[in-house]
């Protein structure tokens, strides 16, 4: 987006609603931030005459392409349904979704712990597994979470594993099979996948980085001022910046080593 507006200016106006004489915005996310990471000082805005509970509606249509999970949607209806005060038929409406629908998404996110819902949003934990792991009570969620990070299942374990423990009939048999599961069977669905290839591997550890790499700069983008001179904030800075000149260094060796090796096949 920064090099679309560097070379072609700004395309398309960003859009905006009136709220108590601030404009906020709907849509266009990615053009503030580049405009402002380039430093301009203004942006062609639309505006438009809409409440703050269709915007919410609005960026969720806007999001939906790129597929949002059950819980996203559910975080849609929560916020219009409690934050705004509409009934679940009305928001129903207003997504033009069937009411049941509805009442299933926000039974889903308010049955889910809130600190699962918090991994969920720092990217600790999928939203698919979060979503398995709410068919749990919730004294269970967070117990069954913890493994489940610890081991790094996949989706298709956290299910299995969440049908395994709502067999067991009480809170401690369920505790007691969590704290056996590192030493017993594990599930099926690891010992189905195939193991990955050193390139595999390679190629999906970079594409994780990239992902958190892009959120970890819009999160130091919108970071307050004031978390700057926090000494916790400071040190993870100062100790991410390290590991990042190692990795720079070991990408800079990389890249030197693949440039022999296709200097000497070229020779061949």
């Amino acid at each position: 987006m920064r090099r679309s507006l560097e070379r072609h200016g700004q395309l398309s106006a960003v859009t905006a609603f009136d709220e108590g004489g601030r404009l906020q915005l709907v849509d266009g996310f990615k053009r503030l931030r580049a405009s402002q990471s380039l430093g301009w000082e203004a942006l062609q805005v639309h505006r438009v005459a809409i409440d703050e509970a269709t915007a919410t509606a609005i960026i969720g249509a806007l999001h939906e392409q790129r597929g949002l999970t059950e819980l996203e949607e559910g975080w849609i209806v929560r916020a219009l349904h409690r934050d705004h005060g509409l009934s679940q038929g009305a928001v129903a409406h207003l997504l033009r979704r069937h009411k049941s629908w509805v009442s299933r998404r926000l039974l889903l996110v308010e049955g889910l712990d809130p600190a699962l819902q918090g991994d969920v949003r720092l990217g600790l934990l999928s939203a698919r597994s979060a979503i398995a792991l709410a068919a749990l009570p919730r004294g269970n969620q967070l117990r069954a979470a913890e493994v489940v990070t610890a081991r790094g299942m996949t989706t298709r374990q956290v299910e299995t594993l969440v049908r395994r423990l709502r067999e067991l009939d009480s809170d401690e048999a369920r505790d007691a099979f969590l704290s056996a599961l590192p030493a017993g069977i594990a599930p099926s669905a690891r010992t189905e996948a195939q193991p990955r290839s050193e390139r595999e591997q390679l190629h999906a550890d970079i594409a994780i980085l990239m992902r958190v790499g892009v959120r970890l700069e819009v999160r130091l983008l919108e970071m307050p001022v004031a978390l700057d001179s926090s000494p916790l904030v400071h040190d993870a800075l100062s100790a991410l910046d390290a590991l990042l000149a190692t990795l720079r260094r070991a990408l800079g060796r990389a890249a030197q080593m693949q440039d022999k090796l296709d200097a000497t096949v070229a020779d061949t």
